[in-house]
């Protein structure tokens, strides 16, 4: 116990309405005794959750994924910082190889190896199974960007080192909760596209959208993965499309 008492690493996350997984979450990570919760706006039992496992929480105006991100990071104790997500757990493999990282660091930011479940089955194809997220980085060397969505942690001239011991993503349990998310993301990436100063179209739309079910579907392997396969492919193609169509409209100064 003292050893990990003595590591110095601090736990950040972002949260709103998480009382169904904020709990298999902070379990996987009570090791860590310094775990800031940045709350936008939980309605639900999430911060009492929160306050039974002793975290610092925060409350803020939602401002996008980076913004917060970042804040939950900058109220850290420790430079060290684990960036995890309310429907993330980190395996008991993944502990210990954190732990024993964290003893003589050789790197100022680690990539962790993520498993994901969607509609409770493992997804081995289709892409999600060469996912790799920086999510434990020293504070000094690196900072999340500020994008609103779509958010990722930068470390100008350090050096990144990888952890194949599995962080564990459980993804979407039903297709309700992928279709809030999807409407919810694409508001978020068509918003910031358009500030941009990209542009679309229906055909754009429809390309994108089909090349995205050929690459996870058949080109990513996505059909080895069954009817959960079958059911990604198609509802992140169904993304891309509206992502574009929004633009689209927005572009246009049309209301999406």
């Amino acid at each position: 116990m003292s050893d990990i008492t003595n590591i110095p690493v601090s736990a950040a996350l972002i949260v709103k309405n998480e009382e169904n997984n904020i709990r298999r979450c902070l379990n996987s990570i009570r090791w860590i005794h310094d775990i800031v919760v940045f709350d936008t706006g939980s309605t639900d039992k999430t911060p009492d959750i929160c306050r039974e496992y002793s975290c610092r929480i925060l409350k803020g105006d939602w401002q996008g994924f980076g913004p917060a991100k970042q804040f939950a990071v900058s109220r850290s104790l420790h430079d060290w910082v684990l960036v995890i997500d309310a429907d993330e757990e980190v395996s008991p493999q993944l502990q210990q190889t954190i732990l024993s990282i964290l003893k003589s660091p050789e790197a100022d930011g680690y990539r962790i190896r993520r498993i994901s479940y969607y509609l409770g089955k493992q997804i081995t194809h289709g892409g999600w199974n060469r996912d790799y997220t920086l999510r434990l980085f020293n504070r000094k060397q690196g900072s999340f960007n500020q994008k609103v969505v779509h958010e990722s942690v930068q470390i100008p001239s350090g050096k990144i080192d990888t952890i194949h011991e599995p962080l564990f993503h459980y993804t979407y349990p039903d297709i309700n909760t992928h279709l809030r998310k999807i409407s919810l993301y694409t508001d978020l990436a068509a918003k910031s596209a358009v500030h941009e100063g990209k542009q679309s179209n229906l055909g754009m739309a429809m390309m994108k959208g089909e090349f995205k079910f050929l690459k996870m579907y058949f080109l990513q392997a996505g059909f080895m993965d069954g009817r959960e396969g079958f059911i990604l492919a198609v509802m992140s193609a169904f993304g891309v499309f509206l992502k574009y169509v929004k633009i689209s409209r927005l572009s246009r100064g049309k209301p999406v």
